[in-house]
């Protein structure tokens, strides 16, 4: 089977499930594992945003969006060229990646007759559901049990080390200016961590609010998490919100890789999480979070 993945999470559950040398093109954004993007044909381009302030990216998206413009581009004769059988796309956020109406439409123009699967879960569990549907729709349904069995293992495993423990208010902040709450999944990873989560949307989408919110929360914990960032631009824009939050932990956590990105990475999230929370009991996982204040 042909696969083509349109969202990096996908990719990451197509190498997950062992069918990398079935996935033929990927986006500009697929950067796990890195060898996605150099070796499969690149299908949607967007622009690069490195070098601009989250303010500048957050103006930039709203401007595009207020014009009615997408913010990304499909290379759409390019992926007809590639025959895929299996297109895995999304509707959830349309800031993230290419909506699956987009996909449907130019497939159709195209006359091409691939699959087109959408991924768009709201919550942990419905996470590892799309690991699931991927594996039956590309035909390898047993090899995605064995590792959401696995992952749900390893969830098990957090949730005993940390039970009884005391619950620390975890407000993780999804951008810095202007600042957004954490929503869809990303409570549920505070919780499966043995946190609870405050100033959050669980299961609903992110959204702007205001500093004082994220304050009269009364967090004990922040995790700064903006989304497209590494643990490097994580840390420099949490070092920015320190002095808000004086009597909190302020840590940087590597947002891509651990939080955003709705793939097996999300348990390796929740040990993140739960090794800040409960040290004593989770293990501490090297390069992937950062204490920054006070």
């Amino acid at each position: 089977m042909r696969l083509v993945s349109l969202l990096p999470s996908a990719t990451e559950i197509v190498y997950a499930l062992g069918l990398g040398d079935d996935l033929v093109g990927v986006t500009f954004e697929c950067d796990e594992p890195a060898r996605a993007r150099v070796d499969k044909a690149v299908v949607v381009a967007g622009r690069d945003t490195t070098g601009m302030t989250p303010a500048e990216i957050d103006a930039y998206v709203r401007d595009r969006i207020a014009a009615g413009e997408d913010l990304y581009t499909l290379h759409a004769r390019a992926l007809a060229g590639l025959d895929p059988d299996l297109i895995l796309t999304q509707d959830l956020c349309r800031v993230c990646a290419l909506p699956a109406g987009h996909v449907d439409e130019a497939l159709d123009h195209l006359g091409c007759r691939a699959d087109v699967l959408s991924l768009d879960p709201h919550t942990l569990d419905e996470v590892l559901d799309t690991i699931v549907a991927v594996g039956a729709r590309a035909g390898v349904p047993d090899r995605a049990a064995r590792l959401v069995a696995g992952l749900r293992g390893r969830l098990a495993a957090i949730a005993s080390a940390v039970r009884g423990r005391p619950q620390p208010r975890v407000a993780v902040v999804e951008w810095v200016d202007p600042p957004f709450t954490a929503g869809h999944w990303v409570p549920d990873l505070v919780r499966a961590a043995g946190g609870e989560p405050v100033a959050a949307r669980p299961g609903g989408r992110s959204v702007q609010t205001t500093w004082p919110e994220f304050v009269d929360a009364a967090p004990d914990v922040v995790l700064v998490a903006p989304c497209g960032y590494d643990l490097d631009g994580a840390a420099a824009q949490a070092r920015t919100v320190v002095p808000l939050f004086p009597d909190a932990a302020v840590w940087a956590i590597d947002a891509n890789g651990l939080v955003v990105r709705p793939g097996p990475r999300l348990v390796d999230g929740v040990a993140a999480i739960a090794a800040i929370l409960h040290p004593e009991a989770v293990p501490r996982p090297a390069g992937q979070i950062r204490p920054v204040g006070p």
